[in-house]
């Protein structure tokens, strides 16, 4: 996640903002995205079992079931406080919560949005976060003043660097020692996508 300056996020004008939730639930593939509902608490405790995902966020490792409602409403909560779109996604197959993706306008002001998403273990390996993050790009370029879309993966992270090349976005480079996570400084691969 990104750091900006208060300034940057003061120019924001968060009653429009707050207005661009999608009337119509972005989709794409095999998953629709939607609001966080309190019933999707197992995707989060079992998410939460993944340690990379609690040390890239806020839920907590190993969280119980209060600990994910609290999550749950904090996603609920992005948009009315200006810092973005946390979306459910839900597996057409199964019909259920299979992760989330979200969208953070920290850098509106700039024409930048950074995306961010996650899949619980035991919906893996069918293309559900390609799909979830096509579905969220769509969304993005329905906010006026958006011009491009920005993706932050570990090198190590194969599984997200084909989702990434999967939903078309385009490797950009390596930033060096770009961010901590778990208290040590790694570095981060740039993808993006620009509206075309």
């Amino acid at each position: 996640m990104l750091v900006v300056p208060s300034w940057q996020t003061r120019r924001m004008n968060l009653p429009e903002l707050t207005d661009l939730w999608p009337a119509i639930d972005p989709a794409f593939g095999n998953v629709t995205l939607r609001a966080f509902r309190p019933e999707d608490a197992p995707m989060a405790m079992e998410l939460s079992r993944d340690p990379y995902v609690p040390a890239m966020g806020t839920l907590p490792l190993n969280a119980a079931d209060d600990q994910a409602q609290q999550w749950i409403h904090r996603q609920q909560t992005r948009h009315t406080a200006g810092t973005g779109f946390s979306f459910a996604i839900v597996d057409h197959t199964e019909g259920r919560c299979a992760g989330f993706t979200g969208l953070w306008v920290r850098e509106l002001p700039a024409g930048r949005a950074t995306i961010g998403y996650g899949i619980a273990p035991s919906c893996r390996g069918r293309h559900l976060a390609a799909d979830a993050l096509r579905a969220v790009t769509s969304f993005a370029w329905t906010i006026p003043g958006l011009h491009r879309t920005e993706l932050y993966i570990e090198p190590w992270n194969t599984a997200s660097i084909r989702t990434a090349e999967r939903a078309g976005y385009l490797r950009e480079g390596l930033l060096r020692s770009y961010q901590e996570i778990a208290g040590r400084r790694r570095d981060m691969l740039l993808y993006s996508a620009v509206r075309n």
